[in-house]
């Protein structure tokens, strides 16, 4: 796995306290890039730089930021430029979910998750690019899922923002194609990480079904695929063939089908 020196640029990670997020940051310091690191919690952003540092001698920079309040992106964007960092790598890898039914769901909380998952990502993009752009060198990771690919009955709004990051990292990649820049969505499936608590789907036939990746699978495929120029990586053999299904009839179907997964326990 190991690279050149030209390809162990800075790489930024945001959501990176835990899960894919942490698994990735680790995954990048194990392959000699310094990594600046983005999550709500203080405390566990030190403790995670001083162990990436310690273990792999890597420049880890803790840097917390509340990414579901609107100015965070900018206020991030200003603290890298203070700290002189020369980001080759973004990796958008923050995220939430609710769960439940759309009717019943805290509206709050689903307008945060939109804040998160589509538009902290987009900002950053957006602010991250300009400088990569004037390199002619750069790579983006959005983690997205395979959840972008059908209607999520259930988990509504959370299908929806991950629909919208996979759409937008296709498109930037075909736009910024032969630029010396590449964007790449990584679509994992159920995954074992703190998430699947927090939003409630750990209780849902979609996480008892036995087909759950560990975190350091999905990050080792999303860095491979990164590092390769990818558009699309899809962890799992079992995920590829469900992405792949997907498209092949109506919606609706694929709706129904995915509500069994998602349904509430009563």
């Amino acid at each position: 796995m190991s690279t050149s020196r030209v390809e162990r640029q800075p790489a930024l990670v945001t959501g990176a306290s835990s899960g894919i997020g942490a698994a990735l940051a680790r995954v990048l310091a194990q392959n000699g890039h310094d990594v600046f690191l983005v999550a709500r919690s203080a405390d566990a952003l030190v403790e995670r730089c001083a162990s990436l540092t310690r273990e792999f001698g890597v420049r880890a920079e803790p840097l917390p930021f509340d990414l579901t309040r609107r100015e965070a992106p900018q206020e991030l964007h200003r603290a890298l430029r203070d700290l002189r960092a020369q980001i080759g790598i973004l990796v958008n890898d923050a995220g939430v979910a609710v769960h439940g039914a759309f009717g019943r769901t805290d509206l709050a909380a689903e307008l945060e998750l939109i804040q998160l998952n589509v538009a902290a990502l987009t900002h950053l993009t957006k602010l991250m690019l300009g400088a990569m752009q004037a390199r002619q060198a750069g790579r983006i990771l959005n983690v997205a899922s395979t959840a972008a690919y059908v209607p999520g009955p259930f988990m509504a709004v959370y299908y929806a923002s991950k629909a919208y990051v996979l759409s937008l990292s296709v498109a930037l990649a075909e736009e910024l194609a032969d630029s010396g820049i590449t964007v790449t969505a990584l679509c994992p499936g159920p995954t074992r990480t703190p998430f699947e608590q927090k939003s409630g789907v750990g209780r849902t036939p979609l996480f008892r079904g036995g087909n759950v990746l560990d975190p350091e699978r999905v990050a080792l495929a999303g860095y491979r695929g990164l590092m390769a120029g990818r558009r699309v990586v899809i962890p799992g053999f079992r995920n590829k063939l469900l992405a792949a299904a997907a498209g092949l009839g109506p919606k609706r179907i694929a709706a129904r089908i995915t509500r069994a997964w998602q349904e509430p326990d009563l």
